[in-house]
């Protein structure tokens, strides 16, 4: 029987597919995905995640311009922080007290910026009052919100500080109010930095405009404290800023303290009263043959007469101890019809026989 197979008319046969090549493969379409590619040997570890432009999605590059090294040190952040929380504690004291209301200087961090990074990093307009730091050199800056500056002008007038603010300068007036605080906050600035150095900080004037504030050079480094200031039911961010080259020493020294010749001396006398008391000290002191283990049964057996061999080697010499603890060697020996033990040098290796 044969079966004879027709073409339907409605179209043309259909073809069978072709064999290609690798290089004559067409590009998959959208609706039909290439297949998975084969896994890369366990030699190669698979590159890490990385976000466009190459950057690693575990965490925002940081910019590190080498010609501003790092110069404030973890020991450093340490020594400021102690100093600039004790600050913020008078403040919210003084605070509280000259505007009789609630205000509070909280403490954020301490960071190191150049001037111009910082300067751009403040609203405008904003209050800034700039200080010298004698005997040292540079001059030193505060600067806070000018509607919390104006709110305080008010507070001081007798004024509940909830109205709208203006935004412009002080008059003459209002600054002369204002430096009456600012001189008692200065005050307790220099008291709380008086564990680093000693300075006489002084009120040199006022500004609103960042831009026009020159505290320091563009490159200098400066040391930026950071707090949250609340008066009232008004809340902003205030910064004071140090410069770090005049405080570098003094860091260095409160970080890691160098005694002056006075306390070296006094320390000195101290030790030496220390030892001579210490040579008075009455002091057990033992010679003994080397120690013996025995049974709990041997023990209880013990009677006149028996004999305990104490396994210490004829020519091993007695140990000098005291509270358990041997400090030196000797022979037996006589002084003046006494008994006495004789020190010798130390053994290289002290033979017991524990067996």
């Amino acid at each position: 029987m044969r079966w004879n197979v027709t073409q339907p008319e409605t179209g043309p046969a259909p073809r069978e597919p072709d064999v290609q090549s690798p290089a004559e493969s067409p590009v998959p379409s959208a609706a039909a995905p290439a297949p998975a590619p084969a896994p890369a040997p366990a030699a190669q570890a698979a590159p890490a995640a990385q976000a466009p432009g190459g950057r690693n999605r575990r965490g925002e590059p940081r910019t590190y311009d080498f010609r501003r090294p790092t110069k404030l040190s973890r020991e450093h952040v340490r020594v400021l922080q102690i100093a600039q929380e004790a600050f913020a504690r008078q403040a919210t004291t003084i605070l509280t007290t000259f505007l009789r209301a609630g205000a509070r200087l909280e403490l954020v961090g301490i960071e190191q910026f150049s001037y111009d990074d910082y300067i751009v990093t403040l609203p405008n307009p904003v209050y800034i009052s700039t200080f010298s730091l004698e005997p040292m050199a540079g001059k030193g800056m505060l600067a806070y919100p000018l509607d919390i500056a104006m709110a305080i002008v008010d507070h001081m007038l007798g004024g509940s500080g909830r109205a709208d603010q203006p935004s412009r300068p002080m008059t003459a007036m209002e600054t002369t109010i204002t430096n009456h605080l600012l001189d008692r906050l200065l005050d307790e600035f220099a008291v709380s930095f008086a564990t680093i150095t000693e300075i006489q900080p002084a009120l040199l004037g006022h500004e609103y405009n960042p831009q026009l504030a020159q505290a320091a050079a563009g490159s200098d480094t400066v040391m930026v404290a950071s707090f949250t200031m609340s008066v009232g039911s008004r809340e902003g961010d205030a910064t004071l800023v140090l410069p770090f080259s005049s405080f570098a020493q003094a860091l260095n020294n409160a970080a890691s303290p160098q005694l002056s010749d006075t306390a070296l001396a006094k320390r000195k006398r101290a030790a030496e009263a220390l030892t001579a008391r210490l040579n008075l000290v009455p002091v057990d002191v033992s010679v003994r043959f080397a120690p013996l283990t025995v049974s709990s049964a041997d023990l209880l057996s013990l009677a006149v007469g028996d004999v305990l061999l104490l396994r210490h080697p004829p020519d091993a010499p007695l140990e000098v101890t005291t509270n358990d603890v041997t400090f030196a060697y000797a022979i037996a020996s006589n002084h003046r019809r006494r008994l006495a033990a004789a020190i010798v040098p130390t053994p290289s290796a002290a033979v017991k026989d524990t067996a």
